[in-house]
C-alpha cells in the first residue's frame, strides 16, 4: 500500500460522513481516482466496468470488476477477500448481458435494492447502460447523485500525497529540461515526445524515481498548431521562428505534478514577449494572493486585472485542482480559478495555475503546480518562466 492503514480509514470515515449527510446507504464508484483513494486499486482495467461500493454499516469498501482484474485488487488494495468480487468473462462485451447484471444481482442479495444508493453521474466511466441496469433491476431502490462526492474529500492533502507530488515536481522538470535540450530546427517532434517520455517514466540522476503514465498525454504543438490548447506531438518539424507549447505531468503513485513552458526558435515577434512577460505578471500576482482564508475568485480576479490593464483577453479559467489522476484527465473537478467562484483554499489544497494564452495565430503556456501551506503557498517547481530561445 501507498498510504499507511490509519490513512485509508481517516479518508473512509470522511466519505461516509458526507454519505450519511446526502442520506446515501451505499455509494458505488466508478471513477478509477476515487476507487484508487479508498483501496489503493491500481490497474489499467477502467475500459470495462468496475468500482468500489462503500456501505455505511461495514468496515470496508467492496471491490468489484472484471474476475481476471480481481488478482490486481488482492495486489494493490488492503481488502479481504471476501469484499473482491470478480464477475465472470462472459458478461464482457457481450450484449444483451452487461457487468451491472452482477452488480444489481449483489445488491439484491444483499438486500439493499430498496436503499439510497448514491452513484457518480457525471463520471467519465458511469455510463448511461450502467445506470439504466440499475434502475430497471432495483426499481425499489432511490438512486442519488454522488458525483464529486469523494472528489471534494479529496480536495485536501494529507502530507504524505503532498511527499509525492513533490516526487513528480522532480520528474516534470526533469522532462521540460529534456525538452529544451532536444527541440532544434528539423527535428521532429515525435522524437522529441519520446525523449520527453523517456525521462518522465525512467526519472534520471537528479530525479532518483521513475515515474508512471499520466492522466492527460502529453501537449506539445508548434507554430499556428500552438494557438489550440490540446493537441499532441506528430511528426512534424520544428522550424525557424516558431513557438512550441508543452505542457507535461510528473507522476508518482498516480498523483500527478504539472507544468507548462513555451519554447521559440529563432527571435520571438515582439507581441509574443511582450504578452508572455504580461501573463507572467498575472502569474506572479495570482500567486500573492493564493493563502489560505482567499477565494478562487480572489486568486482569478489578481490574474486578470493584470491582463486587463494591458487589454490581454482570455476566456478560459487559469487554474484547477489537480492531484489524484487517470486518463483521460489528472484535474480533480471541483475548484477552478476563475471570477466569482467563491470556493475557499485552505492548507493542503493543491491547484494547477493554468495560464494558456491561445491566440488567432499563435500561442503560449506557463502553468505553476501550487501548493497552499499555513501562511500562503509554494511551488513545486523551480523552473525559470521566461520564453525559452533556441
Amino acid at each position: 500500500m501507498n498510504f499507511t492503514a490509519e490513512e485509508y480509514s481517516n479518508r473512509l470515515a470522511n466519505v461516509k460522513n458526507k454519505m450519511s449527510e446526502k442520506g446515501i446507504d451505499l455509494l458505488i464508484l466508478s471513477d478509477p481516482s476515487n476507487m484508487n483513494y479508498l483501496t489503493g486499486y491500481d490497474g489499467w482495467s477502467f475500459y470495462v466496468p468496475q468500482g468500489v461500493i462503500v456501505v455505511i454499516d461495514r468496515d470496508e469498501p467492496i471491490w468489484f470488476g472484471r474476475k481476471q482484474d480481481s488478482k490486481g485488487a488482492r495486489i494493490t488494495t488492503f481488502l479481504k477477500d471476501e469484499n473482491i468480487l470478480g464477475y465472470p468473462e462472459n458478461l464482457i462485451q457481450s450484449p444483451p448481458s452487461h457487468p451491472y447484471d452482477y452488480v444489481a444481482n449483489y445488491i439484491h442479495e444483499n438486500k439493499w435494492a430498496n436503499k439510497n444508493i448514491g452513484v457518480e453521474m457525471d463520471s467519465y466511466y458511469y455510463t448511461a447502460e450502467n445506470h439504466k441496469r440499475l434502475l430497471k433491476q432495483c426499481p425499489n431502490a432511490k438512486f442519488i447523485n454522488g458525483h464529486l462526492l469523494v472528489n471534494w474529500v479529496r480536495y485536501i492533502k494529507s502530507e504524505a500525497e503532498i511527499a509525492y507530488m513533490k516526487q513528480g515536481a522532480k520528474l516534470v522538470q526533469a522532462g521540460m529540461q529534456t525538452a529544451y535540450n532536444e527541440i532544434k530546427p528539423g527535428v521532429k517532434q515525435s522524437f522529441v515526445a519520446g525523449k520527453i517520455q523517456e525521462t518522465l517514466l525512467g526519472g534520471n540522476e537528479e530525479t532518483q524515481t521513475g515515474g508512471e503514465y499520466a492522466g492527460l498525454n502529453m501537449i506539445l504543438a508548434s507554430g499556428k498548431s500552438a494557438s489550440a490548447s490540446h493537441l499532441t506531438p506528430t511528426d512534424k518539424i520544428f522550424k525557424d521562428n516558431e513557438g512550441t507549447i508543452i505542457e507535461l505531468g510528473g507522476v508518482k503513485h498516480r498523483y500527478h505534478c504539472a507544468l507548462s513552458r513555451t519554447v521559440y526558435i529563432g527571435k520571438p515577434d515582439h507581441k509574443i514577449e511582450e504578452t508572455l512577460k504580461i501573463t507572467n505578471e498575472g502569474i506572479e500576482r495570482a500567486i500573492e494572493k493564493t493563502k489560505p482564508g482567499n477565494t478562487c475568485h480572489d486568486v482569478a480576479v489578481a490574474f486578470w486585472d493584470v491582463l486587463e490593464k494591458y487589454g490581454v483577453e482570455k476566456e478560459s479559467r487559469c487554474g484547477y485542482s489537480i492531484g489524484l489522476g487517470y486518463p483521460p484527465d489528472w484535474g480533480e473537478h471541483t475548484l477552478s480559478i476563475r471570477k466569482n467562484e467563491k470556493t475557499v483554499l485552505h492548507p493542503g489544497v493543491t491547484f494547477h495555475l493554468m495560464a494558456g494564452m491561445w491566440m488567432d495565430t499563435w500561442g503560449l503556456e506557463l502553468s505553476e503546480s501550487i501548493r497552499l501551506t499555513e501562511n500562503g503557498c509554494e511551488l513545486f517547481c523551480n523552473f525559470p518562466r521566461n520564453l525559452h530561445l533556441v
